[in-house]
């Protein structure tokens, strides 16, 4: 099946990251359309898809709830419809903060300690110690994401975190370089350092366009030695090869003051814009952002047309 056939690019959602997937979304849409591509918007607000007539690529870039958490791929695979990215299964694992730390525990992917709080009862504090951070099992983007630096503060960020799930994953708190690697091919990209301006690598940091917040710098490749590098990326791709997930991902990687690796957590969905970090590492070793989605599509139909 040749890339000349239609393309339905899948953006918006009903979920919290909405209008960072609208954004993505334009700049797949422009990036196939400018490489003379049939691709055609398909703005997604509920959890029942309508696709144009003709489909036969669904290239999906919403983020978070049912774009990312395997609702999505069940339906494309019910209806006989390849589409790009990680499939249902990888899909679901990854989304689900505890069962890819499961997953990274069982494969021996460094990753920093953390237990699951059960608030179903009621509120309950962590075992933890301060400072940790608190972290809604299913959601995207850091929504609902709480540094706890301070004991005092646990009750509050616990009790946030509850509005989006019961099960709550506290992690210990790695005072590091914030890191991500892209994953494309099976295959690590440069190591993107992620520096925010204030804080921590939040929501209002990742999109200050939707906050007005100060943003965050970036630089890749990162500014590591070539061991380090070399560390960096093999825990990402060993965290992307534990979780199974196809064709590509971003891996969020913290580097603490002795130069060890701790996974964070694989986005099977990450941002696609043209300043988005996946596209940035592409960047860095000439892939433009037109060919990184026409990789993406191409490997993508190829897989499951090899299914």
């Amino acid at each position: 099946m040749p890339l000349s056939n239609k393309i339905a690019v899948l953006m918006g959602g009903p979920g919290s990251e909405r209008e960072i997937s609208l954004a993505s979304g334009a700049a797949v849409l422009k990036a196939l359309l400018g490489r003379g591509l049939n691709a055609v918007a398909v703005d997604v607000t509920t959890t029942r898809l309508e696709l144009p007539a003709g489909t036969d690529l669904a290239f999906n870039v919403i983020h978070g709830t049912f774009g990312e958490d395997g609702q999505l791929q069940d339906l494309l695979d019910r209806l006989g419809v390849a589409y790009t990215g990680a499939g249902a299964a990888s899909s679901r694992l990854a989304f689900d903060k505890n069962l890819a730390k499961a997953a990274f525990l069982a494969h021996h992917v460094p990753t920093p300690r953390a237990e699951i709080v059960d608030v179903s009862g009621g509120p309950r504090l962590p075992a933890l110690a301060a400072p940790f951070v608190v972290k809604p099992p299913r959601e995207g983007s850091s929504v609902g994401v709480h540094v706890v630096r301070q004991q005092a503060d646990a009750q509050a960020a616990m009790a946030d975190a509850a509005r989006y799930g019961h099960d709550i994953l506290v992690e210990e708190f790695i005072d590091g370089k914030e890191l991500t690697v892209g994953i494309l091919n099976d295959a690590a990209l440069p190591v993107v350092h992620i520096a925010p301006r204030s804080g921590f690598y939040d929501l209002a940091n990742k999109y200050p366009w939707l906050s007005g917040s100060a943003g965050s710098d970036y630089f890749c490749p990162a500014a590591l030695d070539a061991a380090t590098t070399l560390l960096v990326q093999q825990a990402a791709l060993a965290a992307h090869r534990a979780l199974g997930i196809e064709i590509y991902s971003r891996v969020d990687v913290l580097l603490d003051k002795d130069n060890r690796p701790f996974v964070l957590e694989a986005n099977t969905i990450p941002g696609m814009t043209e300043t988005s970090l996946l596209p940035k590492a592409a960047a860095a070793v000439g892939i433009s952002f037109p060919d990184l989605c026409l990789a993406i599509a191409t490997l993508s139909l190829n897989r499951r047309l090899s299914a």
